[in-house]
């Protein structure tokens, strides 16, 4: 191919907070329309904005996450734009002088690790919301209005488009590692812009660029940016010209189209927020936000690897999600077993988690309860079978998995004589399969297995049952 696409994006993230960014209402997700609303949102005469402090901390936190430089001082503006779902005719955001500048963040796309630049990353409130689906009117919920955001803005570094995918995923995982946003997609938790152009291979200048809106999951990313950068190619090799705009992807019909005129910065006739003092971050705060940074996914892998010595496919599996990781970590507390730990949150657990579209934080079972389920296969009280069985029961039941296990009559046997004499009924019962076994047939080993543990329900001790098998059959 002789185009290279070149793509830059803007992401918008909702910070967690209970309360918007100039006032103390509630951000609460779900709410009755109009029902998060006060003066200040409103845009009512004489209402004053007073920033939140906790958007400031969490705006620190990202920065630092992704090696940016925090200004000590920065400036609060108004982006003024008029729209109906924008009650004061202008946004509150930053522009010349933004708290975060120049980071970088690492991805791995299947090509190798790569380095994505950050320009920066700003303060703004949300706007509201237009409501097209009920009749023929439009109606307007300023629920939205105020809620904090942080938008992250990248260098144009992207050069294919499951590298715009992946770096979602990774912005996403530190945001929630940090704990300040929930990174929903479909929710609008994190939503994202897309800046596409393409110029021919080994060109210095950029082409003309389209912004694409209206992504709300990673695989629309990917599929938005391949279908805009066929549709430049396709546009210049007809002799055309691109044209600067804004268009909407329509993921039902798989392709974009355009909303509205490209605007400039200058549009927006930005100036500093008159009612809004500068933001202020001295180095005892730089030092408290630092000192508050989690442990990330890759040096928790590496640790995980480290001390619990389990392979560093499942590590990684593991810090994925930071709930999911804590949760291995408290169930490794409770057996002292990483590898049989790691081996029951990645099975087991993550299954049931699909199959219930469960997040970690609702699954029944807590981790420590599943690291006694872990210690009793240890100790030889279950086998694996029968620990799966107890695995299913204390999903419905709080009780300690010791406990279910004395309360349903799960615990393994051991005992030689009880086995024995089982096996010799399977041996009588089953005399031409003895005959082929002895014959040279020793695949039938598993068969006298099976119909030991299904006699005995599942219930005897499988190292036992093979020692007593091989000691019957090669007499």
């Amino acid at each position: 191919m002789k185009y290279e696409l070149v793509v830059g994006l803007e992401v918008h993230c909702q910070l967690n907070t209970n309360s918007k960014a100039f006032c103390g209402c509630s951000t609460r997700f779900g709410n009755p329309a109009n029902s998060n609303v006060c003066p200040v949102c409103l845009a009512l005469p004489g209402a004053l904005p007073v920033l939140n402090r906790r958007v400031v901390e969490d705006a620190v936190k990202l920065g630092l996450a992704t090696g940016c430089a925090i200004a000590p001082y920065s400036i609060l503006a108004r982006k003024n734009y008029f729209y109906p779902d924008l009650p004061k005719g202008y946004q509150i955001s930053q522009f010349e002088e933004p708290i975060c500048t120049e980071g970088m963040l690492q991805i791995d796309a299947g090509e190798g690790i790569r380095d994505i630049r950050l320009i920066r990353i700003h303060i703004e409130e949300d706007a509201g919301k237009s409501i097209h689906d009920i009749g023929d009117d439009t109606y307007i919920d300023v629920n939205r209005c105020g809620v904090p955001l942080l938008e992250i803005v990248s260098y144009p570094d992207i050069r294919i488009s499951k590298e715009a995918s992946a770096y979602l995923q990774k912005m996403r995982q530190i945001v929630k590692y940090l704990g300040i946003s929930d990174g929903n997609m479909e929710e609008g938790s994190l939503r994202c812009d897309a800046n596409v152009s393409v110029r021919l291979f080994g060109d210095e200048e950029y082409g003309t660029r389209t912004e694409i809106k209206n992504m709300n999951s990673f695989k629309n990313v990917e599929k938005a940016i391949e279908f805009e950068m066929q549709r430049h190619i396709d546009v210049i090799e007809a002799g055309g010209a691109i044209v600067q705009e804004t268009r909407l992807w329509d993921a039902d019909k798989g392709e974009t189209r355009s909303m509205r005129g490209k605007e400039f910065a200058h549009d927006y006739r930005y100036f500093p927020d008159p009612d809004l003092v500068p933001v202020l971050v001295d180095q005892e705060m730089l030092e408290r936000m630092r000192q508050e940074l989690p442990e990330f996914p890759e040096a928790r892998a590496e640790r995980f690897v480290r001390e619990y010595g389990i392979p560093a496919y499942d590590a990684g599996v593991l810090t994925v999600e930071r709930e999911v990781a804590d949760y291995f970590e408290c169930a490794v507390a409770a057996c002292d077993d990483g590898k049989t730990a790691s081996n029951w949150v990645m099975g087991e657990v993550m299954r049931t988690l699909k199959e219930k579209y469960l997040d970690i934080s609702e699954f029944a079972i807590s981790p420590e309860r599943l690291g006694g389920l872990i210690a009793l296969i240890a100790k030889g009280t279950i086998s694996n079978t029968i620990a799966k069985q107890v695995f299913e029961l204390m999903q419905a039941d709080a009780a300690s998995a010791e406990d279910i296990v004395l309360k349903e009559g799960l615990a393994q046997v051991s005992d030689t004589g009880a086995i024995k004499a089982t096996v010799d009924e399977i041996l009588a019962a089953n005399p031409k399969q003895l005959a082929d076994y002895r014959e040279g047939k020793t695949k039938l080993f598993g068969f006298f297995v099976g119909q030991c543990m299904a006699r005995m329900k599942g219930k005897a001790n499988p190292q036992v049952v093979n020692e007593v098998l091989k000691s019957r059959l090669d007499a």
